[in-house]
């Protein structure tokens, strides 16, 4: 009996149980909790301290639009390189952010054209706009290229092969548009006496017009003027029809320069009746050439409010606009 005791072998047997209240699993959960709060507090401070504009910046660039800038600048991002906070050491002020709509338009150059307006000049991507809203983003383009337009003119005129004619030409605005008036000078007609010939240097100063007004879409208005002096008793040519066949010379010569006869909305023989220096009527000076670029609120179509130009621009923001539609939780392309 005392050997079978001893001999006796007793086995303990531990059952082990994974994770219970001393498992490790829990620990990662928490760490992934207190990570996302962390996120999410970061979050909310940073759209405490961010301006309308940066908030803006950031909408744009996760909306999945073409109107997505391209640039790769750090300027061009987000942000635009600005700061969310202004206080504390070694934070400089925040800069303003300038809308790329507001930026100055280039000035005309010789084979250039102007700015057209495009969907950020038309207005807020996704807004249809009013016939009589577009007629005014049109107006508001058309005063900075006709500045431009003036200044280049009046820049040319300057050049060394055109100073000397430089007393010929004056621009200005006008209710209409931007008139631009080829002005006979005593020693330098601007045509053959009594006549509807292009002197040469009338050819030239046209061609430097020319050469302006092609680059602006606007239609034409050219108008002939005569001094009072009037042909002698009984002539059956007068200065109603020297004006307007001055006129009609001059829209010649400008279409042989490239102007197409699309853009010329009208070509009017005025005679003395708008005279440049009314109180000299028969000033020599009176005798000029009006080409006045239109303003589009005024070249209406038959029938609208709208030019037949303004129109066509409408139509096509409505077919831009169609190119790309954003729909609820979707986005469909045609």
């Amino acid at each position: 009996m005392a050997n079978d005791e001893l001999n006796n072998i007793i086995v303990k047997k531990v059952k082990k149980v994974d994770g219970g209240h001393h498992g490790g699993a829990w620990k990662v959960a928490y760490a992934d909790f207190v990570t996302a709060m962390m996120a999410f507090f970061l979050l909310l401070w940073l759209l405490n301290v961010s301006t309308q504009e940066q908030l803006d910046g950031i909408a744009d660039y996760f909306q999945p639009s073409p109107m997505i800038s391209s640039d790769s600048t750090g300027s061009g991002g987000m942000l635009g390189g600005t700061t969310m906070v202004t206080e504390g050491a070694m934070i400089s002020e925040k800069q303003e952010i300038i809308p790329k709509k507001e930026a100055e338009t280039p000035a005309l150059r010789p084979g250039s054209l102007p700015p057209k307006p495009d969907k950020q000049d038309i207005g807020e991507s996704g807004k249809k706009l009013t016939n009589e809203e577009l007629l005014e983003q049109i107006r508001q383009w058309e005063e900075r290229v006709f500045s431009q337009a003036k200044e280049s003119l009046e820049q040319a005129m300057q050049s060394a092969d055109m100073k000397e004619l430089s007393e010929s030409m004056q621009v200005d605005m006008t209710p209409e548009g931007l008139r631009i008036q080829i002005i006979d000078q005593e020693d330098k007609p601007l045509f053959t006496s009594g006549s509807a010939v292009l002197q040469e240097h009338t050819k030239k100063i046209l061609r430097k017009v020319s050469s302006v007004v092609l680059k602006l879409p606007n239609e034409l208005s050219v108008r002939g003027h005569t001094d009072s002096v009037p042909y002698g008793p009984g002539a059956r040519y007068t200065n109603w029809e020297l004006s307007a066949d001055r006129a009609n010379s001059s829209r010649r010569f400008l279409q042989k320069n490239g102007i197409p006869s699309t853009r010329v909305n009208n070509v009017v023989g005025k005679a003395d009746t708008d005279h440049l220096f009314p109180d000299n009527p028969r000033d020599g000076r009176n005798r000029r050439i009006s080409i006045i670029l239109l303003h589009e609120f005024l070249t209406v179509k038959e029938g609208t409010n709208m030019s037949t130009r303004a129109v066509k621009r409408l139509k096509e923001e409505e077919v831009e606009k169609k190119l790309y539609e954003r729909t609820e939780g979707e986005i469909s392309f045609p």
